[in-house]
């Protein structure tokens, strides 16, 4: 029987290979998970629509990159019933400003309003910028997201379905983040980011809808909800300290006793031209946030990473026979659910050409992992705040 250094050098291996089996095991519940998305999807498409009148809300500061195609395909809807957009600056001196007036005048057809924001009502200037935008929007149904957003002529249509059953209180939607297609804007670490929201994040999404039954939260790129479901929750107001003001909003719908519901339209992001400290500083942002947002399933978020851990386990174990095939077996998972996730329910083509990434997209999201429990602070939009339950302090 092993004792001493054997017995610990036996116990990681054991420990490693358990973390690895936990991970194998999350990766074919996300593939579970991503066919019955699909499947959900596919018969709401095929029920009749609702086309309710919406009130598009798109807070704006400054100008970002691809704002303009973003901006252009919310103006090209195809879409039934009535709609407006309604953008909010918090200054007329705001460079957006320009940009929107051309717009206006780009597409006269379309009910365009800029709303100057000037109160700042918590540490979120966007949802500052909410609150005051919603207090103008004629409609009862609103749908906000950001500005470098870009979506396809049927976006109100499939996004709105959702309201056709009148216990849903919110409709969010998956998103792909787009990298520069070449030149200096394609950065390793642009790639990384954009790799990790087709493979990582929206695997987790999946998985989480399918162990609970649904979900509970909102994603940025998409919150359609209505007047009547925001008062409930005590208005826009209540996430004005929130960074992840998103994920409350769908969490507080939830709580009032509305369904939140993910539809199939997949919208456009853009990933900036990142370098290490700016993908540093995102990644851990957004580690952090999730951490607080959802202490629970944060935990068991590390054994997600089960390539990390199955290359850890063939490294412990001397490079073990039986680790080998254990990593084959993790290997194959893991692209499947890349491939069926990244490529499949998303349509993300940047997949196919950095899936060699792989490895150090995980070993990276395994390290921000970690490394979130070890402190408090975060950088958005430059600035470093202290992040606690999920609030926002000034440093």
């Amino acid at each position: 029987m092993p004792t001493g250094a054997p017995l610990f050098a036996l116990a990681v291996q054991v420990s490693l290979a358990l973390l690895t089996l936990a991970g194998l095991a999350y990766s074919l519940i996300a593939l579970w998970g991503a066919r019955d998305f699909v499947h959900s999807w596919l018969r709401q498409m095929a029920a009749p629509a609702a086309t309710p009148d919406v009130t598009i809300l798109k807070p704006m500061k400054g100008i970002d990159p691809r704002m303009d195609a973003g901006l252009r395909s919310h103006c090209l809807q195809e879409y039934a019933g009535q709609f407006e957009i309604l953008f909010g600056v918090t200054s007329l001196d705001d460079p957006a400003v320009v940009e929107i007036e051309r717009l206006r005048a780009e597409f006269p057809g379309v009910d365009i309003r800029l709303v100057q924001c000037p109160e700042r009502l918590g540490a979120s200037g966007k949802v500052s910028n909410l609150v005051q935008m919603l207090r103008e929007a004629k409609y009862e149904h609103v749908v906000i997201n950001d500005s470098d957003i870009e979506v396809s002529p049927s976006y109100l249509t499939n996004v709105m379905r959702g309201f056709a059953d009148p216990q849903v209180g919110l409709v969010t939607a998956p998103y792909i983040g787009s990298a520069a297609l070449s030149g200096a804007g394609l950065t390793m670490w642009a790639k990384l980011e954009a790799l990790g929201i087709a493979t990582d994040f929206l695997p987790g999404v999946l998985t989480a809808k399918k162990l609970e039954g649904g979900i509970s939260f909102g994603l940025g790129s998409t919150l359609a909800t209505t007047k009547t479901a925001i008062g409930k929750i005590g208005g826009l107001e209540m996430l004005a300290d929130d960074l992840a003001d998103d994920y409350m909003l769908g969490y507080r719908v939830s709580l009032a006793g509305y369904k939140v519901q993910l539809c199939g339209e997949v919208v456009k992001t853009t990933v900036p031209a990142y370098d290490f400290k700016g993908f540093w500083d995102h990644q851990l942002r957004w580690a952090r946030t999730t951490r607080d947002s959802r202490k629970l399933g944060y935990i068991g978020l590390g054994v997600t990473y089960c390539l990390p851990w199955a290359i850890l386990t063939m490294i412990a174990s001397g490079f073990a026979i039986w680790s080998f095939a254990l990593l084959s077996l993790v290997l194959l998972a893991r692209v499947s659910v890349a491939l069926a996730v990244g490529v499949g329910v998303l349509g993300d083509r940047q997949v196919l050409r950095d899936l060699w990434l792989l490895p150090l997209r995980d070993f990276f999201g395994l390290l921000f992992w970690a490394w979130s429990f070890a402190g408090d602070t975060v950088v958005w939009r430059g600035e470093s705040f202290r992040l606690k339950d999920g609030r926002l302090s000034r440093l």
